[in-house]
């Protein structure tokens, strides 16, 4: 069954990244529900690689700052909350509870460090946009964005688990003033082919 206009506004065509926050907090249960609601979205094998570090105080925001490009400080500061995308490198640890009916699937990933990291990547990635979607799905407004050292970050981080970040989304509830008009997207001839 295909959603209503309403949902799919809330999800696509109304939808924009938020640069301006207003003082509304997201609370525990919110978070929660975030990642209960993102981490049904499908990945390779079950695999499930992303990782995900939610920053609320001030204190663990300003560790980022060494990290973030000029323009990229205030509006994460001002986030109520800033979520550091990564992947875990040895997410195969995880495939015999996450693909149990394939006893030997993490040996998929431990005799290729290439199809390991390339399934980490990919998958977390994805993974990443599942926020995005259930943020907006649960009411909450996201700005995503690179711009910032992903060593720095990975260094600040997570020297002690190995993780590797991706993006960051920032997440609370979007203050209007802060859109910049909408931008154009490629037509379907101009970005598909239908054969």
């Amino acid at each position: 069954m295909a959603l209503d206009d309403a949902a799919l506004d809330q999800l696509f065509r109304e939808a924009r990244t938020q640069n301006k926050w207003t003082d509304e907090k997201v609370t525990d249960d919110e978070i929660r529900a975030l990642y209960n609601l993102l981490k049904w979205g499908p990945t390779s094998a079950n695999a499930s690689p992303a990782r995900f570090v939610f920053l609320r105080s001030q204190s663990s925001k300003e560790r980022l700052l060494p990290a973030l490009s000029s323009g990229n400080r205030d509006k994460t500061m001002a986030a109520p909350v800033v979520c550091i995308i990564a992947h875990d490198p040895k997410f195969h640890e995880q495939m015999p509870k996450l693909f149990p009916h394939v006893p030997n699937a993490k040996d998929w990933f431990t005799s290729s460090e290439k199809l390991a990291q390339e399934t980490a990547f990919r998958n977390g990635t994805l993974q990443g946009a599942y926020l995005i979607l259930a943020a907006r799905a649960l009411g909450l407004d996201a700005g995503p964005m690179s711009g910032f050292d992903n060593e720095k970050v990975d260094a600040e981080f997570f020297s002690y688990r190995g993780w590797k970040s991706n993006f960051i989304v920032n997440i609370g509830h979007g203050d209007p003033s802060g859109v910049f008009p909408r931008l154009p997207r490629l037509t379907f001839e101009e970005a598909c082919d239908l054969y």
